[in-house]
């Protein structure tokens, strides 16, 4: 078996969780490889919105079972308050999710820290949702890191000691904080944590493989915010890329099945970075209001612009996509006439590449298509899609050289359709 992946290919918010709830029923296993609860997976059926942090969105589909592993950061805090949530509507998880003990854990200190050097850097700032997430990778990458399997292992010892060397940091930076009452609830988290199965989740994983079952990994941010691919400095503190998988898992490169790659018929981003195709006009405004571009866990204006097909090709041989899945076509169908950025002109040169750095100099060349300028939210299959929106389709599979199977109409579970399935049956079919 192997294990098949679900990636962002955009700067995050792509609608993963969705996806993930989607496919869940065709596998046997869900894992998270890496970030944490600045991720929002946001999953709507049945009239209930759900927003998960670093529980996986596999969760909801009874009879799976769901991994964090060793590659997240996990905020004890924060995970109490979520797990909390989800039992009070009914989805208890302590049968169905286990931990990887080499998951690094969120102290208190690490928000502060995050929080401190965002404000030393003033103008210059990042953008980060104040969790704690980079300081927390910091520590990992730097050997100072307290894991959940430190929680069974000496913990008093090892928590004191790395609360000390952050507080020691903090007065460095002159900053004045207060975590008493967030150390408390934090230490309480510590305590909930301890009724969740801790396990080695590398061992684990290969062993599913070995023993036939099926399992999907779920992505979290976008290949455009990876550490080493994205546009740095404005990126994640992990790998948000295939190659993550790996490490965040424990699963050797051969392991790797399909690679399922998520975006939007649109862009948007979040935060500080470049983003050649942002608009600034009554059309960004349209797409974030009829998108309802807020972030899922900070509630943040999501910046909106046209695809950016450059960013896309490159995201896709990083990651080596073999599904795309396109996500809220719905939020175009207004739209009279829809662009694509083919290409980059920088300093009169054009380029197809994503370069090593964007900035100013760096102008979107675009193509212009027809919109379909039909309501596609009640549609159940491909055969209802109007004639300019499978010419979308077909232009974006051309550039991409990629397939589109999934294209999603809407925001809940049932909104979703399948492509080529008729096509591949009959091929199936003649094989046979």
């Amino acid at each position: 078996m192997k294990v098949d992946v679900l990636l962002g290919l955009q700067w995050g918010d792509e609608g993963k969780g969705k996806v993930v709830d989607v496919l869940t029923p065709r596998y046997d296993v869900v894992s998270r490889f890496q970030g944490g609860p600045n991720a929002g997976h946001t999953l709507e059926f049945d009239g209930q919105k759900y927003v998960l942090r670093s529980i996986p969105s596999g969760i909801f589909q009874g009879g799976k079972i769901n991994v964090i592993g060793n590659g997240v950061v996990l905020d004890p805090l924060l995970f109490k308050q979520e797990a909390e949530a989800l039992a009070a509507s009914g989805h208890d998880l302590t049968k169905r999710l286990l931990i990887s003990k080499k998951a690094h854990l969120i102290l208190p200190t690490h928000r502060m820290l995050d929080a401190a050097n965002e404000a030393a850097k003033g103008d210059a700032k990042i953008g980060t949702t104040g969790k704690g997430i980079g300081p927390t990778y910091t520590d990992k990458i730097s050997r100072n890191g307290v894991r959940v399997g430190d929680i069974l292992h000496d913990f008093d010892k090892k928590y004191s000691q790395a609360k000390a060397k952050h507080e020691s940091l903090l007065r460095a930076l002159n900053y004045t904080y207060d975590i008493t009452e967030l150390e408390k609830e934090w230490l309480e988290g510590i305590e909930f944590l301890k009724q969740f199965t801790f396990i080695d989740s590398d061992y684990e994983i290969n062993q599913y493989l070995k023993d036939g079952k099926s399992v999907l990994a779920e992505g979290a941010q976008g290949t455009m915010l990876d550490i080493d691919f994205g546009s740095y400095p404005f990126v994640t503190s992990s790998n948000t890329v295939c190659a993550g998988a790996c490490t965040g898992l424990g699963i050797a490169p051969n392991k790797i099945g399909e690679v399922y790659g998520i975006f939007k018929a649109y862009c948007t981003r979040v935060g500080s970075g470049p983003f050649p195709t942002e608009l600034f006009d009554e059309t960004g405004d349209k797409l974030c209001v009829i998108g309802h571009e807020f972030g899922s866990v900070t509630g943040r204006k999501r910046r909106c612009g046209w695809i950016d097909l450059v960013a896309l090709k490159y995201a896709i041989m990083i990651d080596g996509v073999t599904q795309l899945i396109m996500m809220k076509s719905d939020v175009m169908d207004t739209f009279e006439t829809i662009k694509a950025c083919v290409a980059y002109d920088i300093a009169g040169e054009e380029t197809d590449r994503y370069p090593f750095e964007i900035d100013e100099n760096v102008k979107p060349v675009y193509v212009e298509l027809p919109g379909w300028q039909t309501d596609m939210t009640k549609m159940q299959s491909e055969d209802e899609f109007p004639e300019e929106f499978n010419q979308y389709l077909s232009f974006l599979e051309e550039q991409l050289q990629t397939p589109i199977k999934i294209v999603s109409v809407g925001p809940d579970r049932d909104q979703t359709i399948e492509r080529y399935t008729e096509i591949e049956e009959r091929r199936v079919g003649k094989e046979c």
